[in-house]
């Protein structure tokens, strides 16, 4: 087994791999910024190590990482999700230092990265894909021509693209033509290529995801699937697990096709293969995450199943120690992004200081989070600063749980999601399970209704505050 493990992340999610360490035995060694020098994952760690004073370069620095780990004795590196994760390149210099990269092979990372291969590759294995270009666009004339052949809607597509960037949505010809030159400055400056793809546009689409498991011994498993259709810009807000909107045989056809993908690849460890599920129920392959997702909770509290743990267990060379047949569904779970942002002002980040924090408990609720009391958001990295994950039986009751949870939880001395997550609970389209990505859009008066639940909100936090004050 991997003795002593490097996590080359930050916030909540390092947290959550220090606990996964902690439970098995291994030492966990964090990595921080000077800005995260009194972040959570640095408390809890069993070591840790100060990557000096820019707040982002250090966490991006691969050779540094590596020499770091290999100076504290660890054995392997587990690069969270974001930064690195995805990052060929780093996986492969672990492979040459003879550090464990706890994920898929630096090959395989860099062939699912390039999204026209990606494709190509399902293709070839019999999973469905929308109607697109064959490869990488030359010119925006060719963009015109397979435009013309498929039919607009379409998207344009960063090939090395992902987290919602490098894409433009095209409804005519003028859109394309102004469109295109964009979307190429977007994928030069985000990700170091120029190089872009068309896909036609799935109308009103389903996000449905599915986890999956593969040892380096030949086994893959999925884990069943995620529902990730509410999200805004294409950032998720609320993602649920199993997705209400499936039936049974449409739930093992998608597991099949993740399964099927996964194989395809040569995949090992854990990760997730995403679908556009349509108007007509036609599932579309979309891409594979190479990485641990942000709400690989929700799956984690349907299964029972600890997939940081199984990540430690595959990379250490064991086989998988569950076959399909053992992958059971137990009710539904709700994992809420927890992001500091202000929704009725488009969404906008509200770094600042943690004046009070107050984490929800009771059945079927759970919490992880990087912040605390007195903890200062830096502006430097993403909006999220904790995620709550509710489980409940039935559907109906993990949404009525889940609204106590939101209402339980506490963040105060910055704006949150919190109000507005609240509001979409008690929408009837989300109550009734009839949603897609177009969900945020549709509903607008959310916005109005969450700033009521705020100001409510608010005003117990006043009156309790009084209250306390008045009784010592």
């Amino acid at each position: 087994m991997i003795k002593k493990i490097l996590i080359a992340n930050r916030g909540e999610i390092a947290v959550r791999i220090v606990r996964a360490c902690a439970e098995m035995n291994i030492t966990s060694v964090a990595v921080y910024a000077d800005a995260d020098r009194n972040a959570l994952h640095v408390k809890k760690a069993d070591e840790a190590y100060c990557l000096g004073p820019d707040p982002v370069a250090g966490y991006l620095n691969a050779h540094r990482l590596v020499n770091i780990a290999l100076a504290s004795g660890c054995d392997a590196i587990h690069p969270g999700y974001g930064f690195l994760s995805e990052n060929p390149l780093f996986a492969r210099i672990c492979e040459r230092r003879n550090i464990k990269f706890i994920g898929p092979t630096s090959d395989v990372i860099q062939s699912l990265g390039n999204k026209t291969h990606a494709r190509a590759t399902m293709i070839n294995a019999g999973v469905p894909v929308t109607p697109g270009s064959d490869g990488n666009l030359e010119n925006i004339d060719e963009a015109l021509t397979v435009a013309d052949k498929i039919g607009y809607p379409i998207m344009l597509k960063a090939t090395s693209g992902g987290g919602g960037r490098g894409i433009r949505l095209c409804n005519n010809k003028t859109e394309l033509k102004n469109n295109y030159p964009r979307v190429i400055s977007e994928a030069t400056k985000a990700f170091g290529s120029a190089d872009v793809f068309m896909e036609k546009c799935v109308v009103n689409p389903k996000h449905i995801e599915v986890q999956i498991l593969a040892d380096e011994h030949g086994h893959v498993i999925h884990l069943f699937e995620r529902d990730c259709s509410i999200q805004r810009r294409h950032q998720k807000l609320i993602e649920i697990a199993p997705s209400p909107q499936l039936n049974n045989e449409q739930r093992n056809y998608i597991g099949e096709l993740a399964v099927k993908a996964a194989t395809a690849a040569g995949y090992t460890n854990a990760g997730t293969v995403e679908f556009l599920m349509a108007e007509n129920d036609q599932f579309y392959f979309m891409e594979v995450n190479t990485r641990l997702q942000v709400e690989h909770t929700i799956t984690e509290q349907i299964t029972g199943i600890d997939i940081v743990q199984e990540q430690f267990r595959i990379a250490s060379g064991l086989p998988l120690r569950f076959k399909q047949e053992d992958v059971q569904i137990r009710g539904y779970a709700l994992e809420f992004r927890i992001n500091a942002e202000d929704p009725k002002n488009d969404f906008l980040p509200t770094y600042g200081k943690i004046t009070r924090y107050f984490a929800p408990g009771g059945p079927g609720v759970r919490t992880d989070a990087a912040i605390y009391t007195g903890y200062v958001i830096p502006p430097y990295y993403d909006s999220m600063c904790a995620k709550l994950i509710v489980w409940a039986l039935e559907w109906d009751e993990v949404i009525q749980r889940s609204k106590r949870a939101l209402k339980d939880m506490g963040v105060y001395g910055v704006k949150t999601t919190i109000p507005y997550q609240h509001a979409i609970l008690n929408s009837e389209d989300f109550i009734n399970a009839t949603f897609n990505t177009s969900f945020v859009e549709n509903h607008p008066e959310l916005i109005n209704y969450s700033v009521k639940c705020s100001q409510q909100h608010l005003a117990l936090a006043f009156a309790a505050a009084i209250a306390a004050h008045q009784g010592m």
